[in-house]
């Protein structure tokens, strides 16, 4: 039977040599089709390798335990041919920065076409054609085609990396914080632009962002991270409006507002836990203002908060964590 879910990721631990804990320790997310789903948190939690995980790119002697699966088929199980397969047709990546990702001495038109033609999924012609008619769909026009990346804008080449990845028509888009680079009024017609290719192609689209207003206005549902586990999860609009877990709360606290009163901006006191160390409860406990002995031996489990089905949290006091940005 088919999967409901475009990307299912369950129970995913990734050791990686020199460290004494897992940097990814039972990550469980999946993102059904049409869907747009956010996955948040700070530089180091875990955000940028979970999604990766999904074309089986990981670090050179990383130990893997748990299932990853795109469209039904697990990647960490899939062989060279079969990956090559998967990253040119069912699920593609737009990466953070496009300059990074292009090669400057080649045309826009090779990069567009290369995947899809060495894989001969299509001709030369057909793959052109294809090429031109995404262009068109990003606002580009067929003369990008003929251009090195060196000759358009940071905005433009991120349109190119969009419909890059759209070119093999997959099921599902992985992006990594493909706005970062970009000023606000790019960033808000890349934005619009993935919104409408989502629901014209129903691909399934897995949002990397540090941006919570940005994760709020876009996604349908949202997973917090922390030091490599999902701290909460749930619809959007519940989750910022009413977040169970300290840590999400903390995080929307700290976020700069225009309307926010005078004064200095509100911090998360401390440092996210070393991988050098072993955690033994909670892994945010030594920066929650209202942890207690239990957070400090007993890791808490990701389970529905009381009175909300479809939102977890992985607090063993989100029964009376009420959670607004207020109260952290």
């Amino acid at each position: 039977m088919k999967s409901p879910h475009t990307l299912e990721i369950q129970g995913l631990r990734i050791t990686l040599p020199g460290t004494a804990r897992p940097v990814l320790d039972g990550v469980d997310l999946h993102v059904a089709a049409g869907e747009t789903v956010a996955l948040v948190g700070e530089s180091g939690s875990g955000k940028t390798l979970t999604s990766r995980s999904a074309l089986n790119l990981l670090p050179p002697g990383a130990q893997v335990e748990g299932a990853v699966r795109v469209d039904g088929q697990d990647v960490l199980t899939m062989n060279a041919d079969q990956l090559r397969a998967l990253r040119a047709s069912t699920a593609a990546m737009i990466f953070q920065d496009p300059r990074a990702a292009l090669n400057p001495l080649r045309r826009i038109g090779d990069f567009l076409t290369e995947s899809v033609t060495l894989t001969r999924s299509m001709g030369r012609a057909d793959a052109t054609a294809r090429a031109t008619e995404l262009l068109h769909a990003v606002g580009l026009d067929d003369s990008a085609l003929h251009k090195y990346p060196g000759q358009v804008s940071g905005g433009m080449l991120q349109r190119v990396m969009i419909a890059a990845a759209l070119m093999g028509d997959p099921t599902l888009l992985l992006a990594d914080e493909p706005t970062t680079a970009l000023d606000v009024t790019t960033q808000a017609e890349v934005i619009a632009l993935l919104a409408r290719l989502r629901e014209r192609f129903g691909t399934g689209l897995l949002f990397v962002t540090h941006d919570l207003d940005l994760a709020a206005a876009i996604s349908d549902r949202v997973y917090v991270m922390y030091a490599g586990r999902i701290a909460e999860s749930g619809p959007a609009k519940g989750l910022f409006a009413h977040p169970r877990h300290p840590y999400t709360a903390a995080l929307l606290a700290s976020t700069p507002r225009l309307e926010a009163p005078r004064g200095r901006l509100a911090a998360i006191e401390g440092q996210p836990p070393d991988l050098r160390q072993e955690l033994h409860g909670c892994p945010f406990a030594a920066r929650c203002p209202i942890a207690t002995e239990i957070c400090d031996h007993e890791a808490p489990g990701l389970l529905p908060a009381p009175g909300t089905p479809h939102h977890n949290s992985a607090c063993h006091h989100s029964d009376r964590f009420e959670g607004s940005p207020v109260d952290a």
